[in-house]
């Protein structure tokens, strides 16, 4: 007798296949993974990745799991199975917020909206991640921009300061709306500084969300570090002139 799988039953009915779930999958590892490899997560693992469905650009696939850790690189099957590991199942979200494929956790049902904000407002962009990173959280904390002055911002294409958006309580309208304000006043900027709270990036990719997060806490490090020699200095004038940013 075949054991009921009540996942595979709801990916038949999905409006996506498990080939292009499996890809969002390995979207998101690669993501993750690549934030931990640098020691840019903070060790509680708060926080949030989501990327664009493969071929649904209405489509967002989000970690279903409370808490961030490292995926297994092993764990990459096609299908359903794949997708059961603890704490990293996945969920599909359309851009209205609705889950279309999935169950979400209370506290990863709460940020959903903030992640399809970010959708909303820069259809450019192909993948999210806020994490707690924390240096950079604590420039969020003290409510101040963060200097591009470190040239690994501008080889990954932030080129602009990184702005912080206000304070609201999370998951709500009020914060999503101060979230989609602050991208629409700073259009080229990738990452918010998400005040009394955390980061949040917006990329191309995962690949060069994660890069960028981990960009971000190194600058913000480097920057701390830099105030009692001075501070960080500026680029030179010359440098709007050049194009450093690497693609990936």
């Amino acid at each position: 007798m075949t054991q009921h799988d009540p996942a595979r039953s709801a990916l038949r009915h999905a409006p996506f296949g498990a080939d292009e779930l499996a890809a969002a999958r390995t979207d998101l590892t690669t993501g993750i993974n690549r934030v931990f490899a640098a020691s840019a997560m903070s060790a509680s693992g708060h926080g949030n990745i989501s990327v664009r469905l493969p071929g649904h650009d209405n489509l967002l696939a989000i970690n279903a799991g409370e808490l961030l850790r490292p995926w297994p690189a092993d764990d990459l099957r096609v299908g359903v199975p794949a997708l059961r590991t603890v704490n990293d199942e996945v969920v599909v979200v359309d851009l209205d917020g609705e889950v279309r494929f999935g169950t979400p956790t209370p506290s990863v049902a709460a940020i959903l909206k903030m992640h399809v904000g970010v959708y909303q407002t820069r259809p450019d962009v192909n993948a999210v991640i806020h994490t707690h990173s924390p240096y950079a959280t604590s420039y969020a904390l003290a409510s101040v921009s963060l200097p591009a002055r470190y040239e690994a911002l501008l080889v990954h294409g932030q080129a602009v300061d990184i702005p912080v958006a206000p304070w609201a309580p999370r998951g709500t309208a009020e914060a999503v709306r101060a979230i989609a304000e602050t991208y629409q006043a700073h259009p080229r900027t990738y990452g918010i500084l998400l005040g009394n709270h955390g980061l949040l990036v917006a990329g191309d990719n995962a690949a060069h969300a994660a890069s960028l997060v981990v960009a971000i806490e190194e600058a913000a490090v480097s920057s701390v570090a830099a105030l009692p020699l001075g501070g960080p200095v500026p680029f030179p004038e010359h440098v709007k002139d050049l194009d450093l940013r690497l693609r990936f």
